[in-house]
């Protein structure tokens, strides 16, 4: 048998065969033995049909990326054999339905056993997840451990893994034993849903939008265990109205979407910066333009997040880069929208929200929500002129006050003007807010680093490039760099952590390098750029190799 300390599988068929949840079976599996895993998702825009594949990473250290090159290909179809066989290392091997295919490899006759069994062809994937397990030199106490606690009609599932099991060779690969507790998995949508669950939300109103869809969907099934409300109006437009609205009457609300949902919200953005009702969006990136690859990813929507809404004002944007971030910083972003009565935005993507990852996160490091209340004297100015700028929020219902939100420029009040120096005021009111702000967000934890500090030669990049450009620092001994906060943008702290740096490299998944742009136009020189645009994030394997093709190092 060979010995492992770090595995990959890739599972590949059809949409329908159940391909995903195979593969968060595989990563919960490994990680209940203490490895820590990551999975990537692959799939088409479509129910049926369609080539699936996901790729589960495991390693007796953290890993928040995959390889493209891996250990056991487990095909559930010729086409899957045809597509990934390829993809096996020189020790790899190919794990296949020997009742579908004919190739060279180990061959289980999964859909005969499922027939056996007289189980519903989805259940196939966990003859996959027995056959795969048996292969590892896993115990059996681990594999019916997972289906017990994690399928429903577990003794038919258990029996079709026994079938599949017994009728798999004997092992071929053995994982070394980790010593290490299990750490928790989640999704990067769920560590985003949780995170501002945490942080004090009350309400999330979104209409279904790739890959922002899967936080309604979590949110929903969970709403009454978290005591949070959940409603999927009928569009856009009327889920950024109703979460102002819900922030208004003092329930903090959050909304979800995709590019397209969010250029339907263009107008409501301005209006939550008028009215300075607290708003939190989060943005889920997908290629675009237009309705673009809907279940792939990119980072195309920064310079769009960055300006999105007419006229001038303060707006909060943060990017997470994996599963722990996304958890703290989708809290923080609520605290801040709250506590400057701002929009905030919190900018993800496919590659983010959907992949898995296994961390250890703190929910005692979240923020809780604070605003500064009205204390009840004298007439209530809900636009109070003060010296941060922030005015005393009071809601409706509250005696013996009129609460005003408005679109229109106002006074003190909330009444409509159109006085100079009235506009003026209020203009330079909701700008003050802008230095207490920086100071707030200016803040080491706010700046990720990393690799090798002493190294004259820095990776940068943002969001969820993070696994993929981190480990490659790691490797080739560079220093990493990657900014949570991008608006505002933390020009002094960056340059400080670039300080000895003689050679800057940035990586980004897009075609224009807009966040390299914001560097340079910030004072910060790159002396190399590394893109990729083809819908696909950047592997630890794959970006290593571009690295070296493209930058002398």
């Amino acid at each position: 048998m060979i010995k492992k300390t770090e595995f990959s599988i890739l599972f590949g068929g059809k949409a329908g065969d159940g391909i995903r949840q195979l593969g968060t079976l595989w990563a919960k599996l490994l990680s209940r033995q203490g490895y820590r895993v990551f999975l990537y998702d692959d799939y088409p825009s479509l129910i049926r049909g369609g080539h699936n594949f996901t790729i589960v990473r495991a390693s007796s250290t953290p890993v928040l990326a995959h390889n493209e090159v891996v250990d056991l290909v487990a095909a559930f179809n010729q086409e899957s054999i045809e597509r990934h066989a390829k993809s096996l290392k020189p020790d790899g091997k190919l794990l296949y339905d020997a009742d579908l295919a004919e190739t060279s490899g180990i061959g289980v006759p999964w859909s005969s056993i499922v027939g056996q069994a007289k189980a519903g062809k989805i259940m196939r994937n966990t003859a996959v997840l027995a056959s795969a397990a048996k292969l590892l030199a896993m115990d059996w106490s681990h594999l019916e451990h997972t289906v017990r606690s994690e399928l429903p009609k577990s003794e038919k599932n258990l029996e079709v893994a026994r079938l599949a099991w017994e009728a798999t060779p004997e092992p071929v690969f053995e994982l070394a034993e980790t010593n290490q507790e299990p750490w928790p998995v989640m999704y990067g949508n769920e560590a985003i849903a949780l995170g501002a669950v945490g942080a004090g939300l009350k309400s999330y109103i979104a209409y279904p939008m790739t890959p922002a869809s899967s936080i309604l969907h979590y949110l929903a099934a969970y709403s009454d265990d978290l005591g949070i409300t959940v409603i999927h109006p009928e569009n856009e437009i009327a889920a950024v109205l109703m979460a102002i609205g819900s922030s208004y009457a003092g329930i903090p609300a959050m909304v979800g979407t995709s590019g397209g949902g969010l250029a339907l919200m263009v107008e409501a953005i301005s209006l939550s910066a008028q009215s300075e009702t607290p708003l939190l969006l989060v943005e889920c990136q997908r290629p675009g333009p237009s309705t673009g690859v809907p279940t792939y990813t990119m980072q195309g929507d920064l310079n769009f997040v960055l300006n999105a809404g007419h006229g001038e004002f303060l707006r909060v944007v943060l990017a997470p880069g994996d599963a722990s971030e996304a958890f703290h910083l989708s809290g923080l972003a609520l605290y801040l929208a709250w506590k400057y009565q701002i929009p905030s935005f919190l900018l993800s993507d496919k590659h983010l929200s959907e992949s898995l990852f296994c961390q250890s996160i703190d929910p005692g490091r979240l923020p809780k929500i604070e605003y500064k209340a009205w204390d009840a004297e004298g007439r209530y100015k809900r636009y109070m002129v003060t010296e941060d700028g922030v005015s005393p929020l009071a809601f409706p219902g509250t005696a013996g006050i009129a609460v005003k939100a408005t679109s229109y420029e106002h006074d003190e009040f909330g009444i409509t003007t159109e006085e100079p120096g009235m506009i003026e005021a209020m203009q330079a009111k909701r700008l003050a807010k802008r230095p207490s702000l920086n100071k707030e967000l200016d803040k080491p934890e706010l700046v990720t680093v990393g690799g090798n500090e002493d190294s004259e030669t820095a990776l940068i990049t943002w969001g969820s490039n993070k696994g993929a450009v981190l480990e490659a620092a790691e490797e080739l001994s560079l220093r990493y760099v990657q900014p949570l906060c991008l608006e505002p943008f933390l020009e002094s702290r960056l340059k400080s952590l670039l300080s000895g740096v003689s050679r800057v490299i940035t990586v980004e998944c897009n075609a224009t390098a807009p966040f390299t742009n914001m560097l340079k136009a910030h004072g910060i020189n790159i002396d190399h750029t590394i893109v990729r645009y083809d819908g696909r994030p950047f592997s630890v394997d794959g970006l290593l190799a571009q690295l070296k093709q493209e930058v002398p190092l």
